[in-house]
């Protein structure tokens, strides 16, 4: 399927799963996604020429990561998404809520810190440059509660209930940094969250599920927004082609639906995920206070137990 010269669609036959699935590449995402894989491939592979370790899970959560973003964006359901908000919404909800959990879940940052060459000598490679940018007041700003939730909130409202969102689906151009933007507006909301890799905000466990339920509740209002909604909302969807057989607010009606059935899916998604990071936190504490006891012969015990006896003492 061709996308046009400007990035929209021209007639397509009616929506079926086997069509939405049909190869139809975004070269941009395309080059995108395989580049990350090629990546992340040669990280894993310089670690275990050098004989260390990398968790099997957490590859498998990237390329996940990377095929989900390959799924909306090199498929027929970009092109469908041109001209269906159903399908677009399907797109924005993959590409900005599951595929940022999967990418954080691979820990790329963290790879890449084990990978990267030391520069030495004082000069500034790669990695140095790398953790520049993750100790830097600008990393600090972008991954604060304040702006992570204000941002995640106005990509929905700020982008669909005014005239931008028409004006990025009118180029080509426009329609890729709208959807760069989604995924970039969800790595930096759940990174703070659930994220494995090394960042400056990172609360305790209980925060973090705060945070995580601090925004869905909003996604879950513009899902219902749509459903409810009388008329057309959005003008690059209020006239789709006559060869799709369908009607614009009942698609609309879909598209909330989507939203908001997917405000509930990647929450519980990141809950499990914080819950076992949690558990893994405190059995790593455990382990570190029994090697503590064992070196200093349990004082802290000790001392306890003496101040016990001393209390004993002093009621007879």
């Amino acid at each position: 399927m061709d996308h046009g010269g400007h990035g929209m669609t021209m007639d397509l036959p009616p929506f079926t799963l086997g069509r939405a699935l049909e190869y139809s590449p975004d070269l941009f995402f395309l080059i995108s996604c395989l580049l990350g894989l090629a990546l992340y491939g040669w990280g894993v592979l310089r670690l275990r020429r050098r004989g260390d370790s990398w968790p099997v899970g957490r590859t498998i959560g990237f390329t996940l990561g990377v095929l989900t973003v390959a799924l909306v964006m090199c498929t027929g359901l970009n092109d469908y998404g041109m001209v269906m908000f159903s399908v677009h919404m399907v797109q924005h909800m993959i590409i900005s809520m599951v595929s940022p959990i999967l990418l954080l879940l691979g820990a790329p940052v963290t790879l890449a810190l084990r990978a990267l060459p030391v520069a030495g000598g004082g000069r500034k490679g790669p990695r140095e440059l790398l953790l520049a940018l993750l100790h830097s007041r600008y990393v600090q700003v972008i991954t604060h509660p304040a702006f992570t939730i204000p941002l995640f909130i106005a990509s929905l409202y700020g982008l669909y209930f005014t005239p931008l969102f028409d004006f990025l689906m009118g180029s080509k151009a426009g329609h890729i940094a709208m959807m760069v933007h989604f995924l970039a507006v969800g790595l930096i909301f759940f990174w703070p969250i659930m994220g494995i890799d090394p960042g400056p905000n990172r609360p305790n466990h209980v925060m973090r599920m705060l945070e995580l339920f601090a925004g869905m509740p909003f996604h879950a209002f513009f899902g219902i927004a749509l459903m409810m909604a009388t008329e057309p909302m959005v003008a690059a969807y209020r006239t789709p082609p006559a060869s799709l057989g369908i009607d614009a607010l009942a698609d609309q009606n879909a598209a909330g639906g989507i939203a908001w059935a997917f405000s509930e899916i990647p929450s519980v998604l990141v809950l499990v995920a914080l819950v076992f990071q949690w558990y893994r936190s405190e059995q790593r504490q455990a382990r570190r206070s029994d090697r503590a006891a064992d070196r200093d012969g349990d004082k802290e015990l000790a001392a306890y137990n003496a101040y016990l006896a001393s209390l004993q003492s002093r009621g007879r």
